[in-house]
């Protein structure tokens, strides 16, 4: 199997003023590195990558004509959501999952991880967030994640969440859209919360460009098959059409 490029970009030319980045896209991990020592099944749970996302990601930039930024390798290599002094940049336990080819790793492997796999993707999003501000284009950065409904034994009650920290009048209006829905348990800033030290898109991409930035994750079970991320792809368009219509709406950081 030939290795995917580092990040791959769909509809750059879309008129939405939505972003859309895809940084757990793919749970892919070239052959030497050997898997990273995990059993072949591991690679197909969500600790290799974002189940779903994707499939959610590349309908949703259709949906809303807008543009789309997808990572090409495993989280488990080194994370594109995670600064690199992050200890879980290169996690060597993912879950209650050990990951046997991360452990001790010289600097130099490090700088090689992020020269291979992070540096393509965060250079060229910085350089497509850089384009359209310097062009003055309306810009509303949302990430696209998943996650699993059960985490070390403990069952997450919610069936999406949505994860921001300065851009409350984004997330706000997010969250009453999907809220609206009476059948929908929403997390706000569940099952996950953003910080500066252990998130790389939310405070270092988005936010330190003046951009209102959120996160939306999804129960990876319910976008696991191509119906299921249709699906959730035509709501969250909905969602953020009325974004979109006006940026300027949820553009203020707290």
């Amino acid at each position: 199997m030939q290795d995917p490029p580092a990040v791959t970009v769909v509809n750059e030319a879309g008129a939405s003023p939505i972003v859309l980045l895809c940084e757990h896209a793919s749970n892919h991990i070239p052959a030497r590195f050997d898997r990273l020592g995990l059993p072949a099944e591991e690679l197909a749970r969500h600790i290799a990558y974002d189940i779903g996302a994707a499939a959610v990601a590349r309908s949703l930039a259709a949906r809303l004509d807008a543009v789309l930024a997808l990572s090409g390798y495993s989280r488990l290599l080194i994370d594109c959501n995670r600064p690199l002094a992050a200890p879980s940049s290169i996690p060597t336990i993912s879950e209650a999952t050990p990951i046997p080819g991360n452990e001790g790793l010289t600097p130099a492997a490090r700088a090689e991880r992020d020269r291979l796999f992070f540096a393509p993707f965060r250079d060229r999003v910085a350089a497509l967030l850089d384009g359209r501000l310097a062009a003055g284009r309306p810009t509303v950065l949302i990430g696209m994640h998943s996650f699993t409904p059960v985490y070390l034994g403990i069952a997450r009650p919610w069936q999406a969440g949505v994860l921001y920290r300065r851009a409350r009048a984004l997330a706000l209006r997010l969250l009453a859209a999907l809220r609206a829905d009476p059948a929908l348990t929403v997390g706000d800033n569940q099952p996950y919360r953003v910080t500066e030290t252990g998130d790389y898109t939310v405070p270092h991409v988005g936010e330190a460009r003046g951009i209102a930035t959120a996160l939306f994750e999804v129960r990876q079970d319910l976008i696991a098959d191509a119906a299921g991320a249709e699906a959730w792809a035509a709501r969250l368009a909905a969602v953020l059409a009325p974004v979109a219509a006006d940026p300027a709406a949820v553009a203020a950081l707290d």
